[in-house]
């Protein structure tokens, strides 16, 4: 495939288009960050093999390269993303993945990932059959899942749905394409929308996993498994943690004490006793997912103005190093909260933050947004997904589009 200059192409919260040298610059960003923070001795375990279930992106890539390139673990990865095509770049996720088995290689390290659909048989056949011949048991997977849609091999499908339960929503919101702050009204869901959304964001695949690596004597003694939530304030509540995705997240909370109870009554992953399965509620980035929910891309652009001028503005990156290091690789037992939760939205929840949050809401207009919240660093850091607006990247450099996922 010849070379190509790559320009961005966002349609509000889409982009049609992503960089591969950006991509690749934007995970080294990672990589760096990583090995910076992960100090010998700084941590009192190890991970030999680890699985990541929606590997290419947010959190499960912050996962992913923190396993890999902080814990030299085995990893294996699995996404859903488009390859290049042509003139047609590949899609973010691709070329993220394949700038991170890059890196492992350069580094004697093992990262791999396949593509596909994670809920599909096929897929997790693969994934056993890889494990099996170059793995070995997994001691770590983590459920980074987000998809909007799921099928089952008897041809039912199930679509996922952003909308409250019970009353119509009527609040603020932000226009992305006109970038200007604007009101919406959204009719609550139907049984039918609810039960569909839970499908597809509850914890019903994250169970038939590890079930199936159970079965297939690929799960190791001290298993952990965690599964990313997000709660969010009370200006998002009613949309989100009282709406359809809020139901599909009890429900995937719901399934981490099923399977932790699985853990803890099986002699052979108990080992120890420090294996098992949590909820790691995370706080609010910034990402093609979440830019798409009404209320949220406005609410992220104050509590990032106000998380920026107190340092705690943690990336998906400085998460994942968090949660490894703080929480699933202590000799102790994992701290939570009284839900057995990991809180890593410890630093958005704080009441002083969400108290400025709350007062700047109801000040906020469109003619002192910029007085009020941080938009251009929403929009930098939504560019950055793509692999623009990256300081180190030649954007009138052509490019070669053509990437392989696994070298």
């Amino acid at each position: 495939m010849p070379e190509s200059i790559v320009q961005p192409k966002i349609r509000g919260f889409i982009s049609l288009t992503s960089h591969p040298a950006g991509c690749a610059e934007n995970v080294h960003s990672q990589i760096r960050e990583i090995e910076a923070r992960m100090l010998p001795g700084k941590t009192d375990r190890t991970i030999k093999n680890a699985l990541i279930i929606g590997s290419s992106t947010g959190y499960g890539l912050g996962a992913a390269l923190t396993a890999c390139f902080g814990y030299k673990a085995r990893t294996l990865g699995v996404c859903f993303e488009k390859s290049p095509d042509n003139t047609k770049t590949g899609t973010a996720g691709w070329y993220n993945s394949a700038a991170a088995n890059h890196a492992a290689e350069k580094n004697g390290l093992r990262y791999k990932t396949i593509n596909g659909d994670a809920f599909s048989d096929e897929v997790k056949q693969q994934v056993v059959e890889q494990l099996r011949d170059e793995y070995g048991p997994i001691d770590t997977l983590i459920y980074s899942l987000a998809a909007p849609r799921r099928n089952n091999p008897l041809g039912d499908h199930w679509n996922s749905v952003l909308k409250p339960i019970g009353q119509v929503y009527s609040g603020k919101s932000f226009d992305l394409r006109q970038e200007k702050i604007s009101h919406i009204e959204i009719q609550p869901a139907t049984d039918e929308e609810i039960d569909s959304t839970i499908k597809v964001m509850g914890g019903e695949d994250w169970e038939n996993w590890v079930a199936l690596l159970d079965r297939e004597n690929l799960l190791a003694p001290n298993f952990k498994t965690v599964a990313f939530s997000y709660i969010g304030p009370d200006l998002t509540k009613d949309l989100y943690r009282d709406g359809t995705i809020g139901r599909a997240k009890a429900h995937l909370e719901s399934t981490a004490d099923t399977i932790h109870a699985l853990v803890d009554q099986n002699p052979k992953l108990r080992g120890d006793g420090s294996g098992g399965a949590w909820i790691s509620v995370n706080k609010a980035v910034v990402t093609q997912a979440s830019s798409a929910i009404p209320v949220v891309g406005l609410y992220m652009s104050i509590l990032f103005r106000i998380l920026n001028n107190r340092g705690e503005n943690e990336s998906t990156c400085g998460q994942g190093i968090r949660l490894f290091q703080d929480y699933l690789m202590q000799s102790s037992s994992v701290k939570t909260d009284d839900s057995r939760r990991i809180r890593l939205d410890n630093f958005e929840m704080l009441p002083e933050v969400q108290e400025q949050v709350t007062t700047i809401w109801g000040d906020i207009t469109n003619d002192n947004l910029a007085e009020l919240a941080d938009w251009p660093y929403f929009k930098n850091e939504f560019a950055r997904l793509f692999g623009f607006n990256m300081e180190e990247t030649n954007y009138d450099k052509p490019v070669e589009l053509d990437i392989p996922l696994n070298g």
